[in-house]
């Protein structure tokens, strides 16, 4: 997954010159990829006590709800030294959905949203890794709800990487995208007294991510 690139010391400016200003055009990101992290290259999964998968959605029009799914699984690839081969791969169990009101939740898991008893699983596969800026990637992907795929894609901001007291390396990131819930089957459209949407149709997907690495490093 392409989630790590940060640059610890400031570059002095180069002197200009053809055959630099032909290598910059031919490889416009270079210079925002730090070698040094070429060694995190490998498998990586998200650490669920310390990660948030949520949502949230504007209600009644004036008012913010939020929530997250607790059961997750995923599989991450990231490549250091050729970060667009970098892969993620998430899958979210619908009837983990979390809003603090049971009665909420209930909802959102029956027919007019998630139908988690037909479509017990919401799944992200990766396509595509670019790098935006310092720090910050874009990653499109298929997002899967009730059977529906549609394209997406995630800002994502790179955090750091660590090493634990185990010897296993990790690292942060948080991601979001905002989506039209319509898109996905989810129509639920009960209206306002005053014409507006009690739910709506814009939902703010949020990834607050720590990432582990599968195998000890030391």
């Amino acid at each position: 997954m392409k989630l790590f690139s940060r640059s610890s010391s400031p570059r002095r400016p180069e002197a200009y010159s053809p055959e630099s200003a032909a290598a910059s055009a031919a490889h416009p990101h270079d210079g925002l990829l730090d070698p040094a992290l070429a060694h995190l290259t490998g498998e990586w999964m998200i650490d669920p006590a310390h990660s948030r998968i949520g949502f949230s959605v504007r209600h009644a029009m004036v008012t913010t709800v939020r929530g997250a799914f607790t059961e997750f699984e995923s599989r991450l690839y990231f490549d250091g030294v050729d970060p667009s081969r970098s892969k993620a791969q998430i899958s979210l169990a619908t009837a983990s959905v979390d809003t603090g009101v049971e009665q909420r939740d209930d909802h959102l898991m029956g027919r007019d949203f998630l139908d988690a008893a037909n479509f017990p699983r919401m799944t992200f596969k990766s396509t595509d890794v670019q790098i935006a800026g310092a720090d910050v990637y874009r990653m499109a992907g298929d997002l899967t709800i009730r059977d529906v795929t549609r394209p997406v894609v995630l800002e994502l901001t790179y955090i750091g990487n660590v090493t634990d007291p185990f010897g296993y390396q990790r690292a942060g990131f948080d991601g979001t995208t905002t989506i039209n819930r319509s898109e996905w089957g989810l129509t639920y459209s009960a209206k306002l007294a005053e014409g507006g949407a009690m739910v709506s149709e814009k939902v703010r997907l949020q990834f607050d991510i720590a990432a582990i690495r599968t195998a000890p490093t030391g």
